[in-house]
């Protein structure tokens, strides 16, 4: 039989504004998590953590993350924040005092689960939109990896360390990708990079390793690789990203599922009673 996985549900992207407030006008992105957090908490099994992988405010302000907070006070299973390029620090380090930040002004995070090390590393340049990782949060990361050489590793930043094909994204994304590949030659026990930023599922590889970016329970950057528009954004179905890890030989094995926001038509069973394919 299968040993039961470890879950953690990433969601990013929230862009919490004040009370009544939509996002450029038109996107609800309050109602948009609260239908994110009810169907995170009729996920079975139970899901061990959320994390949210960045841009939990929208200006950002005091009243956002009050917002926020009262949202995010429905949700019955624990997470984790990092930053992203439209939050605060020093809101964030106020908004949510009891997380397990670090000290020094990089909200960076390492959470023990299970057999797992989650390293969550703050990726926000403040007053920039772009991506890096100060000399501070390499240090650390790297000082973190060398604790252990056997016991697993996922990772979340907000900003991608990969070109999207999406223009106005990608002169955003992580401008210091090659320190940050560096560190990860020197500890293979990373099994997937969890992204934000995009708003909308993607898949490739970075230093050898999965690499993903989470989409948005709110609207999607429009998919344009053909520079035909301005930047832009959709509104798509929403969904979040359920990071499965199965303990294993070696260091396990992780699998990410994309997980719809919303109700749908089903569950159907594929037989009849007496096992015959249903026709």
């Amino acid at each position: 039989m299968t040993k039961s996985p470890v879950t953690i549900a990433q969601i990013s992207d929230l862009h919490i504004k004040g009370p009544g407030r939509l996002a450029y006008r038109r996107v609800d992105t309050a109602r948009a998590l609260a239908r994110c957090i009810m169907e995170l908490n009729r996920f079975a099994p139970k899901l061990d953590l959320v994390v949210i992988s960045g841009d939990l405010a929208d200006t950002p302000s005091p009243a956002e993350y009050d917002h926020l907070k009262d949202l995010l006070a429905g949700l019955e299973i624990p997470f984790a924040a990092v930053p992203g390029n439209h939050d605060s620090r020093e809101l964030m380090r106020a908004a949510f005092p009891g997380a397990a930040h670090e000290q020094s002004a990089p909200l960076n995070q390492h959470v023990e689960l299970a057999g797992l090390d989650l390293l969550l590393l703050d990726s926000s340049v403040p007053g920039h939109p772009h991506g890096e990782l100060d000399e501070a949060s390499l240090q650390w990361l790297d000082a973190r990896l060398s604790t252990s050489s056997e016991r697993p590793a996922l990772l979340f930043l907000h900003h991608p360390p990969f070109t999207t094909g999406i223009w106005h994204m990608d002169r955003q994304n992580l401008r210091n990708a090659d320190d940050l590949a560096a560190i990860l030659a020197r500890h293979p026990r990373v099994q997937l990079i969890g992204c934000g930023h995009v708003h909308r599922a993607t898949l490739t590889r970075f230093a050898g390793i999965p690499c993903t970016i989470c989409p948005a329970p709110n609207h999607a950057v429009a998919l344009d690789l053909a520079e035909l528009r301005p930047p832009s954004f959709r509104v798509e179905p929403p969904a979040f990203h359920l990071h499965a890890w199965f303990p294993g030989p070696g260091f396990g094995t992780v699998v990410t599922h994309q997980v719809p926001i919303g109700d749908f038509d089903g569950p159907h069973p594929f037989f009849n009673q007496d096992g015959s394919l249903i026709d």
